[in-house]
């Protein structure tokens, strides 16, 4: 008995040693600006479909829909019109009582939501477009006719804006299937007058239309075990989220037209000539050349004709998102093949003449390119084709096994190095969108970032293995700085949702792909990025992967703690990561005539030397105005800038006459002052310790506390005095704060310093400027004395 009393003596002792105090409100806030907590309150627990690791879970599931629709073009009053047949499969443990699905034409009715919401305002001058776009009177949206189950009977539904809500009969049990059929129609807008993704562009000089069809069917929303049904309104910004499965699509359109559509061609019999379809034959053996299935001279006879006639295309695509085709008689089409093992993708261009010189040199070959460049940093294509449309002057959207892309030269073809840039910039980003999201599918409608961001970033990629001088717009990380010390009232973290963040396009795009680029370059290195990269490509090919899947795949296969990167870079909030931004070395100009004038006349020469427009200006002047007439030439021509006058030696005894002993004695002593610049990347603050190597092979450590950072917690500055000059500075020499970054932590010196001038400002209250210096060596002093 008495062991036992002593034993739970101790043990609730000890047990009141270790409870927690309560947490202040000062200590709490404190403790929510540590960047180093883990994400555990930001990210979604782990569970049986969503593993801690990042990889979808043992009960992992995903819903799938399959569509067979025929649909008719109307070129005369650009309409499409058409019916489908939907086969919903239930994969879920849930039972549905209904079906959310996407009416994304709706965002073009006249009183849609996300023109109500829209901010206008009067800018002078105002753009033509923007006025039109006030005064647009189109009548657009989708005009169901019907929606009806497999027997015939109709079916309830609801019209939400851009989403319908299907009623059904009766409960969609756990894996089990649902047909059903609905009838629609509606206007194809003109991409000249109405912002949109896809319309039509009208040809005024031959009367001819190119027709670029996409979110032209009422389509199944997302049902997951996350957040249940994703029908958030389609306001622009956020694009898609879709469930994968199979077509058959059959689309009627003027004889005359071509086209090209997700999928593949079924009946190529009826729709190609012979002659085209020997052409393709050639084009999947062509892995260097592009091959002309229509030449732009058969192009150019074709958009002369108007055929009366219709003709059907058949397409088939299997386990694809979503489905969208072009077409025009306008169409130059060409092909060429790229090499997966025994397997081949066509990679092709549908363009009209205004295209060429350039989509005819360079639309399919950067196709191919990107095919290559992405299968090798995540999976191989799994599709059979891959096409680049020209559908408008400027800027692309994506889908399934086509790219609706824009970019054309000036009339007379030529172009400018920009828009070549541009342009092949444009096909690799939209074609590279096949990847992400369109295979590694994730909710456009939140999170803008995890298709265009990691697409940018392999972009970018892309580009460099394209060109070593390609215009760098997005990826590195110096792009971004522009923009990141904006202001940051108006700035929202990368995981803010597209249609609420005012700047989607630097965020989810390019400050998301420079952020992978800090990681695959500075923090994790090449090799440990491009696996963990890959691993998270294709744990996730063909499923709907979240922001926390992205996170922990990365850090489960690199070995990386990143949860301050994720934190301080997409969340909004930083990390710890001190770096050493700049040094800049100076010594005293004690202000001794020769010296200071020295001084002064090396600066001033140092600096032109450098100016650009120098260094040209003296191979392409041969001969100035002063070379040829020396009567040109005067006093400042000709005397010695270097020159010591008496005035000069005069004001030099005056400023001697006001120093101190001590004063004179730090001014002559041929001091080094090191200023170095700290910034606090990640966020959280630390000791600063760094290591002073020095040329005589000698080192000191100095220790600065953490509070140099009370004052701004993202950069400060400190100025160290030496009699020695310093070889190295290493930050954080012995790892002790935890800096994940040790690359950044180290500067060697430059080749000369920069000079400084001392003055007194007598009358001051605070420090003079002489004081400074000396408090600055006086370590160093009293070391010398003791």
């Amino acid at each position: 008995m008495p062991n036992k009393v002593v034993s739970l003596g101790f043990f609730v002792i000890f047990s009141l040693a270790v409870l927690p105090l309560p947490l202040t409100s000062a200590q709490e806030e404190k403790q929510q600006k540590n960047q180093f907590r883990q994400l555990s309150q930001e990210l979604p627990t782990p569970n049986q479909y969503r593993t801690a690791s990042g990889a979808p879970g043992p009960e992992y599931w995903q819903q799938r829909v399959d569509y067979e629709m025929s649909v008719e073009l109307d070129e005369k009053i650009q309409r499409l019109s058409g019916e489908e047949t939907i086969t919903y499969f239930n994969h879920s443990p849930d039972s549905l009582s209904y079906l959310w699905l996407q009416l994304d034409q709706n965002i073009r009715e006249k009183n849609s939501l996300a023109g109500e919401v829209s901010a206008d305002r009067i800018s002078d001058p105002m753009n033509v477009m923007m006025l039109q776009r006030l005064h647009n009177d189109f009548d657009g949206g989708f005009k169901i006719e019907w929606v009806k189950d497999e027997n015939g009977n109709e079916l309830s539904y609801k019209i939400v804006d851009t989403m319908m809500r299907v009623d059904l009969p009766k409960e969609l049990k756990p894996h089990s299937e649902y047909s059903f059929r609905i009838k629609w129609w509606y206007n194809i807008n003109d991409r000249q007058k109405t912002h949109g993704r896809s319309g039509y562009i009208y040809y005024e000089e031959d009367g001819n239309y190119v027709f670029a069809v996409a979110q032209f069917f009422p389509r199944l929303a997302v049902y997951t075990e996350a957040q249940g049904w994703q029908h958030k309104q389609f306001l622009g910004n956020g694009e898609f989220s879709l469930p994968f499965g199979n077509y058959t699509v059959l689309i009627t359109a003027p004889a005359d037209h071509v086209i090209g559509a997700t999928g593949t061609l079924k009946n190529p019999e009826q729709t190609l000539t012979s002659e085209q379809r020997d052409r393709l034959s050639r084009a999947e053996d062509s892995t260097q050349d592009t091959i002309l299935i229509i030449t732009e001279e058969e192009a150019v006879q074709n958009e002369k004709e108007r055929s009366e006639d219709k003709k059907t295309w058949i397409f088939e695509a299997e386990n694809v998102r979503d489905f969208a085709f072009v077409s025009s008689r306008k169409f130059i089409w060409d092909a060429m093949a790229v090499k997966f093992g025994n397997r081949t993708v066509l990679a092709m261009s549908y363009y009209d003449k205004t295209g060429n010189p350039l989509w005819e040199r360079y639309s399919t070959k950067a196709v191919a390119h990107a095919l290559k460049v992405y299968s090798k940093f995540t999976f191989e294509y799994p599709y059979p084709k891959a096409i680049s449309a020209l559908t408008a002057r400027g800027g692309g959207m994506e889908y399934p096994m086509i790219a609706f892309n824009g970019g054309i030269p000036e009339p007379d073809g030529t172009y400018s190095e920009r828009l070549k840039y541009s342009l092949i910039g444009v096909i690799i980003h939209e074609f590279g969108h096949n990847f992400f999201p369109m295979i590694v599918n994730s909710d456009e409608r939140q999170w803008a970032w995890m298709d265009e961001g990691l697409n940018t970033f392999l972009e970018y990629l892309s580009e460099q293995e394209w060109d070593r001088t390609f215009a760098q717009r997005s990826g590195p990380a110096y792009t971004m700085t522009g923009y990141m010390k904006g202001e940051k009232k108006y700035m929202s973290p990368i995981m803010t949702a597209p249609d609420a963040d005012m700047h989607v396009g630097s965020n989810a795009y390019a400050k998301t792909a420079a952020g992978l680029n800090i990681l695959r370059e500075t923090i994790m290195g090449r090799e440990l990025f491009d696996s963990a990269f890959k691993e998270f490509a294709q744990r996730w090919k063909f499923k709907h992967p979240m922001p926390a899947d992205f996170f922990r795949t990365m850090e489960d296969a690199s070995g990386i703690d990143l949860d301050w990167f994720w934190r301080g870079w997409f969340f909004g909030t930083d990390h710890v990561d001190i770096a050493i931004d700049n040094v800049n070395w100076y010594k005293i100009n004690t202000g001794e005539p020769t010296l200071a004038k020295t001084i002064q006349q090396e600066q001033e020469n140092r600096l032109r030397e450098r100016y650009i427009s120098n260094i040209r200006n003296k191979k392409e002047i041969r001969e100035t105005a002063m070379e040829k007439d020396k009567s040109l030439l005067d006093f400042y021509d000709e005397y010695d800038p270097l020159e010591v006058t008496p005035q000069d030696e005069d004001q030099y005894k005056k400023y001697l006459e006001s120093l101190t002993e001590e004063e004179k004695e730090i001014l002559n002593a041929g001091y080094n002052y090191y200023e170095v610049s700290f910034s606090n990347i990640g966020g959280m603050v630390m000791p600063l310790i760094l290591k002073f190597e020095f040329e005589d092979g000698s080192e000191e450590v100095k220790r600065i506390p953490a509070e140099i950072w009370r004052h701004t917690n993202d950069h400060t500055q400190k100025v160290f005095a030496f009699k020695k000059e310093v070889k190295k500075i290493t930050l954080d020499p012995f790892l002790e704060t935890a800096d994940v970054e040790p690359i950044n932590n180290r500067w060697t010196v430059q080749e000369k310093p920069d000079y400084f001038e001392v003055r007194k400002f007598p009358g001051r209250s605070e420090k003079n400027l002489m004081q400074q210096v000396i408090d600055m060596t006086e370590p160093e002093k009293k070391e010398k004395k003791n």
